[in-house]
């Protein structure tokens, strides 16, 4: 495996900027890792012709070579997930009614990604339409564990997680609704960020009422993960409620000491979500590693009924999928392509009536004001990154869990619907792996707009722990050579 692979993020761009190595010789050692390593997990599509994209990198070559340096993104490939519009690139969705589609225009995300100067190389599969956190779809089939090729990848953002944790991108976009960054990441032992609503913009669903998808960054490192964001964040007159907060904050330091810092634990909110053997234990035991930083940790359960939570998540969801999708699920010969799943959700939707929708919304907000209010004693809040590790890759989603019957099919994503309603940033962080190497992750959850909070305890987490580094996929493991310094940013080409 090629050196430049190994790279973390900022010391990749760091030797592009000095040009000690060129955007072709990144770009030519991604591609060859693709090769290596994509037949076997399916996680990047739509991958463009070779000779187009050396081409691309050729010309960001002689651009740096007249001193013309676009950002922090210059010449690094990347593969933008498969539910963004992409302009002359495929973009399905995992949908057959979407299979031939090529937008026109890019998505805000996908111009700013651009305009710091990546080069995009094709898309990342997702599940169809992006619902359910596992990823497979009638287009392009079943992405793989980066850890084990017979287990899922989780989702929706699956195919990006996998790419990361096997070298075949530098850092990754994703969205979250219901925990699409937050569990793939901690499927593949990776770093995935669910933002606040507003701080990145996006003009793809309806402006106003639409806040619970949102869109963040995913990577191997904190620091990669904060670049990323100041890339994605800040104000879009496109996206009404977009922040205007200036997004090169994320690119100061996120060194910070946490004595004294408070956190409460949510654990399985007081017995109310059931897990899986070994998940909730594993997850506790990260618990020690924020006590050693010198955070006080209090177990707490929220003074709300997590029942009318889900309840107004669905109905809530139920709405938004029906008013998105109503029109392929009004003509026959299109609803046959569309899968269960969809289908559930569009008739729970066309249902839905406006004192549903407005009692849901009461719902919401009356939660977030028990979170505020948990906010006011402490400074963070932890819980599972899921309730099950990696199941069967065969399995769309699991019908059972720690004994009980899962009524829907992403009820077994239940620990990621109180973040997802309060509207608050969670980090999902590796806890490390069970006894058969299936790795999970935990749960940074900071106040609204506390982003960089977050990063900085991540930041603190990680260099005490090391997990992404310290336990690789057996398929890198055969592979890889020997890192450089990447804290200089230095690199020993091996060509």
């Amino acid at each position: 495996m090629d050196e430049i692979v190994t790279l973390d993020a900022v010391a990749l761009a760091n030797t592009i900027k000095s040009r000690q190595v060129s955007c072709v010789e990144v770009m030519e050692a991604y591609l060859d890792q693709i090769d290596r390593m994509n037949p076997r997990v399916n996680a990047i599509v739509s991958l463009q012709p070779r000779e187009i994209l050396l081409a691309q990198a050729q010309a960001l070559d002689e651009q740096l070579a007249r001193g013309e340096y676009l950002g922090w993104m210059h010449g690094l490939p990347h593969a933008v997930k498969d539910l963004e519009p992409t302009a002359g690139i495929r973009t399905t969705l995992g949908s057959p009614l979407f299979r031939d589609f090529i937008p026109k225009t890019d998505s805000i995300m996908v111009e700013r990604i651009k305009r710091a100067g990546a080069i995009i190389i094709g898309k990342t599969n997702v599940p169809e339409f992006g619902m359910g956190s596992q990823t497979y779809n009638p287009v392009f089939g079943t992405t793989l564990n980066a850890y084990d090729q017979t287990k899922t990848a989780g989702g929706s953002s699956g195919g990006a997680a996998v790419a990361l944790a096997l070298r075949m991108l530098p850092v990754c976009d994703g969205s979250d609704f219901a925990g699409s960054l937050r569990n793939p990441a901690a499927f593949n032992n990776v770093l995935g960020f669910r933002t606040s609503f507003g701080r990145v913009p996006s003009d793809l669903q309806e402006l106003f009422s639409a806040s619970f998808a949102v869109h963040g960054p995913m990577a191997r490192t904190v620091p990669d993960l904060a670049m990323l964001l100041s890339v994605l964040a800040g104000y879009d007159a496109r996206a009404p409620l977009s922040l205007h907060e200036d997004p090169a904050q994320f690119t100061e330091s996120l060194k910070r000491g946490f004595t004294g810092a408070r956190i409460a634990w949510l654990g399985d909110f007081g017995g109310h979500l059931p897990f899986d053997a070994g998940v909730l234990e594993l997850c506790r035991s990260s618990l020690k590693v924020f006590a050693d930083l010198g955070c006080h940790i209090d177990e707490v359960v929220p003074d709300y009924p997590l029942e009318r939570l889900w309840q107004s998540c669905l109905t809530l969801r139920s709405w938004l999928v029906a008013s998105r999708y109503r029109e392929f699920y009004d003509n026959p010969a299109q609803r046959a392509l569309i899968k269960p799943e969809a289908q559930w959700e569009i008739e729970r939707g066309l249902e839905v009536t406006g004192r549903a929708i407005a009692d849901a919304l009461s719902v919401r907000s009356a939660w977030y004001q028990v979170v505020r209010a948990l906010f006011d004693k402490y400074d963070f809040l932890l819980a599972p990154a899921g309730q099950v590790f990696p199941f069967d890759a065969s399995i769309h989603w699991p019908t059972e869990v720690g004994g009980q019957r899962m009524d829907t099919y992403h009820r077994w994503m239940e620990v990621m619907i109180p973040i997802t309603i309060s509207g608050c940033p969670a980090l999902s962080v590796p806890a490390g792996f069970n006894a058969v190497g299936l790795p999970m992750g935990v749960q940074i959850v900071g106040p609204n707009h506390g982003e960089m909070s977050c990063l900085q305890l991540a930041y603190a987490y990680d260099q005490a722990t090391g997990w992404v580094s310290r336990q690789l996929p057996a398929r890198l493991s055969e592979e890889i050579c020997s890192p450089v310094s990447q804290e200089s940013g230095a690199y020993s080409s091996t060509r």
